[in-house]
């Protein structure tokens, strides 16, 4: 008998109730418990009872519709609120300025049909520079009245010449003001003061026949005859004739003292026949003229000013080439419209001018060269000046605003002089502003650095951007309070609040 018949074998079990079919161990039960099925749930939208007590309650439902309600009467407020702000806000109005308050103007000589030549082919370069009106000095003998050359044009042979000057004046859009400053324009009796009617009306011709030549205006002295009630009256109602909004016809007056005078035959200082009063920055002296005496007469016009007088500024006295060019600069940021002389103002050490016209040897071709390089500084200086004065309402007519304030000496100013000054002037400063645009000018008249105190002018912003300055080397931004102005230099910045940008 076989060892294993019987046995159930290696690795099965023996019993009666487990069969040895496949398909018997297949389908016995398994131990695992089966799990009851999730019971299922429909969906169906909550009741109107159900919202509410979700919500909180119909009180909540209230109290939601007050809160939107409220936000946007917020809203509205806020806007009106903004909306009025901004209404009644003080906002700068511009000033609708005349033509001769908005020009440059220049002041020449002219002597010579060369110099008219000269003039003609240098009208256009003038305008370019920013320049917007002439006034032409030296055209009559201050011995003869000018009033013939209207009827004979014998004066030298110069009625002509003024009239093609005027022809391409007006072509180059340059204005025309004729300066008969002590030129006797009523005869002998008018400056006794008692001009008979022949003489009147004679002048009366003579300034009609100018105006049709296109002549914008004329340029008296405070000393002259014609500065007189009666006369000023005759030429405004002459002007009238040839006036119109942009063309309007003026009388400039020169003032020869500290305080204009009177109108003569008045009997109240009547200004308003007055369109423009040429004052000179620098008294008149033969000597030249030392940084404290500059610096008085600046702090003097500074500090004295006249509201209803139109001013228009010259320079004047004898300074320094390098006061005179911050005399320039002064000149062109002063309320006011400039009124400047090429050889004097603009460049002082050219030796080639319209009314000389000469030309200089090889000898001197050094000499020349420099004076060309600080021609070219002159001239860029003005062309910088003359078009920011341009497009800047502030520097046009904004506000005017004198700043005396303190400096301290900055250390290396010691190295720039050998001999110590006994007393420096200060820096000179004023703001004009319109607006929010601010531009502070900032003159030092003395021989020693200056830097400016942290506690000057705490309301003014801090920063500032270069506009130009009399070295023409500043460019950039700048902060007040690491400023140091140098001997004899002029700065001109344009304030703003740090991290804006204007």
């Amino acid at each position: 008998m076989p060892l294993n018949a019987g046995d159930a074998g290696y690795g099965s079990v023996a019993g009666s109730r487990l069969s040895g079919r496949v398909g018997d161990a297949e389908s016995a039960p398994l131990l695992i418990p089966a799990t009851e099925p999730e019971p299922f749930q429909q969906w169906r939208p909550m009741t109107k009872d159900e919202l509410q007590v979700a919500a909180g309650g119909p009180g909540w439902r209230k109290v939601r519709c007050y809160l939107v309600l409220l936000f946007w009467l917020a809203w509205m407020v806020m806007l009106a609120t903004s909306i009025a702000i901004v209404m009644m806000s003080p906002r700068p109005v511009a000033t609708p300025l005349k033509w001769w308050q908005k020009s440059l103007f220049y002041q020449l000589q002219v002597e010579g049909s060369g110099g008219v030549n000269a003039l003609c082919e240098q009208l256009p370069y003038l305008r370019s520079l920013g320049i917007g009106a002439l006034i032409l000095e030296g055209l009559f003998d201050k011995k003869a009245s000018p009033l013939n050359l209207n009827a004979t044009g014998e004066r030298f042979g110069t009625l002509p010449q003024i009239l093609h000057v005027l022809a391409e004046s007006n072509k180059a859009d340059l204005k025309v003001v004729l300066n008969v400053c002590e030129v006797d324009l009523l005869g002998a009796q008018g400056v006794a003061g008692d001009a008979d009617e022949t003489s009147n009306l004679t002048a009366h011709h003579a300034v009609r026949f100018w105006l049709e030549q296109g002549v914008a205006g004329f340029a008296i002295c405070d000393t002259d005859a014609a500065y007189s009630e009666k006369t000023l009256l005759e030429w405004k109602g002459v002007f009238k004739d040839f006036s119109s909004e942009d063309e309007e016809r003026i009388v400039v007056v020169k003032q020869t003292g500290d305080v204009l005078l009177p109108l003569k035959n008045s009997s109240q200082r009547n200004v308003t026949l007055v369109d423009v009063v040429m004052r000179s920055i620098l008294p008149t002296s033969q000597h030249l003229l030392s940084p404290e005496e500059v610096a008085d007469a600046i702090v003097t016009h500074l500090q004295t000013r006249e509201e209803d007088i139109w001013p228009s500024w010259t320079v004047g006295g004898n300074a320094s080439h390098d006061l005179k060019k911050l005399l320039l600069v002064l000149m062109m940021t002063l309320p006011g419209s400039p009124a400047v002389q090429y050889d004097e103002d603009i460049d002082p050490r050219q030796n080639v001018s319209l009314k000389v016209g000469s030309s200089h040897g090889d000898a001197n071709e050094p000499s020349n060269t420099h004076t060309e390089q600080e021609k070219k500084k002159a001239v860029a200086l003005f062309t910088t000046l003359s078009h920011s004065r341009a497009r800047e309402e502030a520097l046009l007519f904004g506000s005017f605003t004198f700043l005396p304030f303190n400096t301290s000496n900055s250390s290396s100013s010691s190295s720039n002089s050998t001999l110590p000054s006994p007393s420096s002037p200060p820096i000179l400063a004023f703001l004009r502003s319109w607006g929010c645009v601010q531009f502070l000018v900032l003159l030092n008249v003395g021989p020693k650095v200056h830097s400016l105190d942290p506690a000057w002018a705490p309301s003014l912003p801090k920063a500032g951007v270069f506009v130009t300055n009399t070295r023409l080397d500043r460019l950039g931004s700048t902060t007040l309070d690491t400023l140091e102005v140098r001997p004899h230099e002029a700065i001109v910045i344009k304030l703003f609040e740090t991290g804006s940008f204007s």
